[in-house]
């Protein structure tokens, strides 16, 4: 085949993937903003009330007495507070450890409400998850540019040699450990760009990101979560390995939804210094 008809077959079979990708880009935003509006998603969550904060055990938004005990929490109720653990009601102590299921299968209940066992370096927080939340009620849509292919981009892995840890701000203002596995580098605006990431028990990676649209056409930061990697070996996993970085998929950190996240902000090394107008920017109507 000649240079020129390669290139015209290349080209043929871009604007063929074109619309496919478009297409999967479309039902995937559908997805999303059905998943974030949902009775128990992100947007229904009303707090997050931390144990250490209320010695004597009573929370003020939420019935029962909490108590840590160990590896444990200990949740004493009386028949008026209405609470139910495994759909049965609850009268006297029940023994808890962290949820890690979907929110609706958590084991404690009032009435409409889920109460969500985390645990976060070794302190107990119950959050509070209320389909009629005033933010889910108000809620309009994510704001998100469509889908372009050119922010479609290949990259690569590189894992690092040992796990990396490093201390970032929290959304609640309080410093955490982020936990990093290695970086993606891929090219943009003519450059070589790198994104510090952290990897998932799937192999998938996790990225948080920041660019120079963040704080004025898009939310301050977002996080983008690449597949996992065409490994270069696969049976040693070394060399690296390819990855999209498709920033049409850039999603709003669940702190965007509603206040009471612990959402990492971006780690140094993370903040973009060129624009990346692509994915999801903002909720409609802020």
């Amino acid at each position: 085949m000649s240079t020129d008809a390669h290139s015209d077959a290349t080209a043929d079979a871009t604007a063929d993937a074109a619309p496919d990708a478009a297409h999967e880009w479309k039902s995937w935003h559908e997805h999303r903003t059905a998943a974030v509006s949902a009775p128990y998603g992100p947007l229904s969550l009303t707090g997050t009330h931390w144990l250490p904060d209320y010695p004597e055990g009573r929370i003020p938004a939420v019935p029962g007495q909490w108590r840590e005990d160990g590896d444990e929490v200990v949740l004493t109720a009386a028949p008026e507070d209405g609470l139910s653990v495994d759909g049965h009601p609850l009268t006297g102590e029940v023994r808890l450890t962290a949820d890690h299921g979907p929110t609706p299968d958590s084991r404690i209940a009032h009435g409409e409400r889920r109460l969500v066992l985390l645990r976060r370096e070794g302190l107990w927080a119950v959050r509070d998850f209320d389909p009629d939340a005033p933010s889910r009620q108000a809620f309009k849509g994510i704001e998100a540019t469509e889908y372009d292919a050119r922010w479609a981009l290949p990259g690569r892995f590189t894992p690092y040699a040992e796990h990396r840890s490093v201390s970032v701000q929290n959304a609640d203002g309080r410093e955490r450990g982020l936990g990093l596995g290695g970086e993606i580098a891929f090219e943009l605006d003519g450059e070589e760009r790198t994104l510090e990431v952290a990897v998932e028990p799937d192999g998938s990676l996790w990225a948080v990101f920041a660019d120079a649209t963040s704080g004025d056409s898009s939310y301050p930061f977002r996080f983008l979560r690449p597949a996992a990697p065409a490994w270069a070996s696969p049976r040693t996993k070394s060399g690296g390995g390819a990855v999209t970085v498709d920033f049409n998929r850039s999603l709003l950190p669940p702190c965007a939804f509603a206040d009471h996240f612990l959402c990492p902000f971006p780690p140094p090394g993370n903040t973009l210094p060129v624009g990346v107008p692509a994915g999801e920017r903002n909720l409609l109507g802020r």
